[in-house]
């Protein structure tokens, strides 16, 4: 058994200000069998991959591990950036002989200028490169994907937990999945469903009411036989994209109709929960007032989050902390090159 092994992950923030270069990709993009050196140990998709076909006694064949290097968040990648890496990973696996299947490690919240679905698309290059032979893709559970992902591909499966502590599990559910399926033993059916919800990060905590409720009945479902994997990511809010937001995936063995039933309960579940993912938060002027009210209490220290600040350059928290006066306080980073350079120069 000769399995393909590939990744290529970003989130994408679509209102960064600087385009994501090959440039940038190529500070954090492995090759070949250093891809399993690097990840050797590490509770990472791969590492779940290394896992399961290592102890099945399968051969691994690693291609391509695109991701960015270490800079913070940037905007939509070019499509030179894109193409270079999808067909570089088809490429690749073409070239490596006999497949007997693919993992890819994604993220399902990469935005590329010109290109509205992109992992969809590059497991369609996939596709296109290694014929039929089965597809199976690990998602983060901030993806923002839909029915063209489960058209491209053969089993879908998404980390279950944010913060995100369930990588490597993901990596072993997929693997396990290819197994079976390449011995005969499985035939992964799959149904989507969107239901139409959009929420801030904040809201999307598993171990808490919403996404609590959403996944105790995912996890009920999997109970069921022939039920493989029920997956929920609730999206990505900071992408501007066609795809963003909530979106059900789930695998079945042969039983298309179960799938469906099953997909289409959590999506209605999810969407009966709709109100609990607004609830009210305090501004940045109350968050203050609040912080420093617990403080003068002995109360501290006290953490804010600025929630809404996905790029990192935002000084609403800067302002209110010393318009009220605040003492004894820090902000760890802003990301602001100039005003940075301005007191490299000055300060």
């Amino acid at each position: 058994m000769r399995i393909g092994i590939a990744g290529f992950s970003d989130e994408t923030c679509t209102f960064c200000k600087d385009p994501t270069t090959i440039e940038r990709f190529e500070q954090g993009t492995v090759r070949g069998q250093a891809i399993l050196e690097r990840s050797r140990g590490i509770p990472t998709y791969i590492n779940g991959f290394m896992r399961v076909l290592e102890a099945e006694g399968a051969e691994m064949v690693p291609t391509v591990a695109a991701s960015k290097g270490p800079g913070g968040f940037s905007s939509w990648l070019t499509t030179e950036c894109f193409d270079k890496y999808s067909y570089e990973i088809a490429d690749a696996l073409k070239a490596a002989g006999k497949l007997d299947g693919v993992l890819l490690a994604l993220h399902g919240a990469m935005a590329v200028t010109g290109v509205p679905r992109p992992e969809a698309e590059l497991v369609r290059r996939v596709r296109k490169a290694v014929g039929d032979i089965p597809i199976m893709v690990t998602l983060d559970l901030h993806a923002n994907e839909d029915q063209e992902m489960a058209d491209a591909a053969d089993a879908v499966f998404i980390l279950k937990t944010y913060p995100h502590v369930d990588s490597q599990e993901i990596g072993e559910i997929a693997a396990r999945c290819m197994v079976e399926t390449v011995r005969g033993n499985m035939r992964p059916t799959m149904a989507c469903r969107r239901p139409g919800i959009i929420s801030a990060s904040i809201y999307q905590a598993s171990a808490y009411h919403p996404m609590k409720d959403i996944y105790d009945r995912c996890r009920e479902w999997e109970k069921k036989p022939d039920v493989y994997c029920v997956s929920v990511a609730p999206g990505y809010a900071y992408a501007d994209v066609v795809d963003a937001g909530m979106s059900v995936f789930v695998v079945t063995n042969n039983n298309q109709a179960l799938a469906e039933e099953i997909a289409q309960d959590i999506s209605d579940f999810a969407w009966s929960l709709r109100e609990s993912f607004s609830e009210p938060l305090p501004g940045a002027e109350e968050a203050t007032r609040m912080a420093m009210e617990l403080v003068a209490q002995g109360k501290g220290p006290v953490v804010i989050a600025d929630g809404a600040d996905r790029i990192g350059d935002s000084t609403h928290m800067l302002k209110e902390l010393l318009r009220q006066g605040a003492k004894n306080w820090g902000i760890p980073g802003i990301s602001d090159p100039k005003a940075a350079a301005w007191l490299e120069q000055n300060a």
